[in-house]
């Protein structure tokens, strides 16, 4: 896409997810072409970029129509873009090359004097530098090829936190840990760190998009500088304490049962079951050859 084009595609996109565009909205091409003050080719490029990205439905020669966006397949995207990260970061902590954990190093130094100056756009390229060193240094093509296709999808959502308080203060401090555990070489606390920063990303994200669909307040993951595992356990204590309130103890709670915010709270809690079952798997596999 052009600057022009871009442009627009992230304009579309803050009013799809916020909600300044419904559900079933059109988009008519000419209609964007007078807002913008553009031509229609940069709006159809834009469209297009929009509709790759399950944003909006297509229709030929005309628009498009905005679509609704299903908080079921947004936190099954994810949750398993919580699990890849946090393995891609673990595998990074024992293969990456010197030269790579030093750029690594340069990078968080470059994004420390943007938190310092309040530069969110230099910050936000930085940290996309950051996580794609990471990816790199994993030296898999094929989880990089999965990360990379789950971060394009979620890009548009990621990117509607801009209002969430400390947001570049409490990320670069999130980027500091899993920095010093990668240049040390800790595989397990590499895994913890990123699966932790993955998470509170991803709870910001469900939390955004129920408050606009519910239309109530929702309370921001970054209020604090707390874990996304803390913010789970809060979570699932103030859920028991209701339903001990309301209903007699049954055999157990059923997974058709879960609410969305339980679904929030399966990324956080998955360090009780799913923390090293698959990504240790693997890690030792790389360890034995």
């Amino acid at each position: 896409m052009g600057n022009a084009s871009a442009g627009i595609c992230r304009s579309l996109t803050e009013d799809i997810v916020s909600g300044r565009l419904p559900p079933g909205q059109k988009l008519e091409e000419l209609v964007l072409a007078e807002r913008f003050q553009v031509s229609r080719t940069p709006i159809r490029e834009a469209l297009r970029e929009l509709h790759a990205r399950g944003l909006i439905a297509l229709e030929p020669r005309k628009g498009g129509i905005v679509r609704s966006i299903g908080l079921q397949d947004l936190s099954d995207m994810l949750e398993a873009m919580v699990e890849l990260d946090a393995l891609c970061c673990r595998i990074s902590a024992e293969r990456m090359s010197a030269v790579q954990k030093k750029q690594l190093a340069m990078v968080q130094a470059q994004s420390e004097e943007c938190v310092a100056r309040g530069d969110e756009v230099g910050y936000l390229g930085l940290n996309h530098q950051f996580h794609q060193l990471i990816s790199a240094g994993a030296q898999n093509h094929t989880l990089t090829e999965m990360l990379s296709k789950l971060r394009e999808r979620l890009a548009p959502f990621r990117a509607a936190q801009t209002k969430v308080e400390r947001r570049l203060a409490v990320s670069h401090d999130e980027h500091q840990a899993i920095l010093a555990a990668i240049q040390s070489g800790d595989a397990e606390a590499a895994y913890e760190a990123m699966r932790n920063h993955t998470a509170r990303l991803s709870i910001n994200v469900l939390d955004l998009l129920r408050q606009q669909q519910n239309g109530g307040e929702a309370g921001s993951a970054d209020s604090t500088p707390q874990s996304a595992a803390q913010a789970s356990r809060s979570t699932v204590t103030a859920s028991e304490k209701s339903t001990a309130k309301k209903t007699v103890p049954r055999k157990r709670t059923t997974p058709a049962a879960a609410t969305q915010i339980g679904k929030v709270d399966k990324i956080s809690k998955a360090n009780n079951s799913a923390k090293v079952l698959a990504p240790v798997k693997v890690s030792r596999a790389v360890k034995g050859r």
